[in-house]
């Protein structure tokens, strides 16, 4: 006697099991073992196994999005109501393809640096357009760079900031953007030179 297949199923009605009586002799009832398809290793002999479908086991978001997956309901019977989150907050369930908008200058520390000089812009947050941002001189904003911090310099002497009416000229010796103050106004005379202060004859 195949206690499988003579009377209504014994594992269930659901597709979630597979019914096996190993012995089929009738001085042998209530050995057969109902089998999880999801995880053969989950049976139970003489009534249904108790199976689960974890749909995040594997994680079906998309892992190159650092997307995490929540399943809240793993029976069998529940497929497709699996949560794909975005580490923004920014969700999508079951097939639905989650797509996260990251704004490369804000979602890490300003990658443009820290000063002041420069300016960070993300013109693409799509996830699946990465290092796209751009930085933008502040004192020159024709420099820029993508991807990475631009080279900025910030001459104090453009425009020059002597007194031109006495024929001054300007020297900046460290076009920085840190370096601020520190340009030249030589007198007109060859043996004094002075600091960032404008000098008069």
């Amino acid at each position: 006697v195949d206690e499988c297949v003579t009377v209504m199923n014994p594992c269930g009605t659901g597709m979630d099991q597979t019914c096996n009586d190993p012995n089929t002799a009738s001085s042998s009832p209530n050995d057969y073992v109902c089998t999880c398809n999801v995880d053969m290793s989950v049976t139970k002999t003489n009534g249904p196994a108790t199976c689960t479908n974890d749909e995040c086991s594997p994680n079906p978001c998309d892992t190159s999005q650092m997307q995490t997956c929540n399943d809240p309901n793993s029976s069998p019977s529940s497929t497709g109501d699996y949560v794909c989150s975005c580490p923004n907050g920014v969700t999508a369930t079951g097939a639905s393809v989650a797509t996260c908008i990251v704004d490369e200058c804000v979602t890490v520390m300003n990658p443009c640096g820290t000063g002041m000089d420069q300016t960070c812009n993300d013109p693409n947050t799509a996830s699946s357009s990465p290092n796209d941002y751009v930085c933008t001189c502040n004192a020159d904003m024709s420099v820029t760079k993508t991807n990475g911090p631009a080279t900025c310099t910030k001459d104090e002497c453009s425009p020059n900031p002597c007194d031109t009416a006495q024929m001054q000229t300007c020297n900046d010796p460290n076009p920085s953007p840190s370096s601020v103050g520190d340009y030249v106004c030589p007198r007109l005379h060859p043996l004094v030179t002075t600091s960032a202060a404008v000098q008069m004859v």
